[in-house]
């Protein structure tokens, strides 16, 4: 009966947790609470163990309460009942979304957000670069030798385009960077 209720247990909280992890705390609590699984005491204590581990808050407490509770088993059918909704409810939409893109009227609203997009991301980028790199360091701050860094990059991948030869391929321009940072930083 115990993996029965943690299932359902976390499927509540994967079809009603809205606005992210954070805001999943308080009905995860409920749920818990509800069924007695953990005090508030150590719930508030795994709040802290989860945030600081790598993954998602809701997978971690899902995966430790039910562990807690019935071994392995119990992790398994907690996380699964946590990260369902979200996958079925990505898969529909998915599906609905392949014929929906195919509409010109879609199709229009798309290539008028591209450009907007871009700009929004190039506008922080050139935000953050003036912010962090002009207005702190000298003319050789390891700054400074990141944006020379960029600039060569841009300058290669510009040379390629222009004789028509074929572009480096991102992973390329990492490993360029990468050897372009050793050189610079001596690490």
């Amino acid at each position: 009966m115990i993996y029965l209720d943690l299932l359902i247990g976390f499927l509540k909280v994967g079809c009603f947790a809205f606005g992210g992890a954070y805001g999943a705390i308080p009905l995860i609590q409920e749920v818990v609470m509800s069924y007695g699984w953990i005090s508030d005491e150590m719930f508030a204590y795994m709040v802290a163990v989860s945030e600081s581990t790598p993954g998602p808050i809701m997978v971690n407490l899902a995966t430790y309460i039910g562990s807690q509770q019935a071994g392995f088993l119990g992790a398994l059918l907690a996380t699964l009942g946590v990260v369902l909704p979200s996958f079925i409810i990505i898969l529909v939409l998915t599906a609905l979304l392949k014929t929906f893109l195919k509409n010109p009227y879609v199709q229009a609203v798309i290539h008028g957000i591209k450009p907007c997009i871009i700009g929004i991301v190039l506008a922080t980028g050139v935000y953050m670069i003036f912010k962090n790199c002009f207005l702190k360091g000298g003319a050789f701050s390891p700054d400074f030798i990141t944006i020379a860094i960029t600039v060569a990059l841009f300058v290669v991948s510009y040379y390629y385009k222009k004789r028509k030869k074929k572009p480096l391929s991102p992973i390329m321009l990492i490993v360029i960077s990468a050897i372009m940072g050793v050189a610079a930083y001596g690490i």
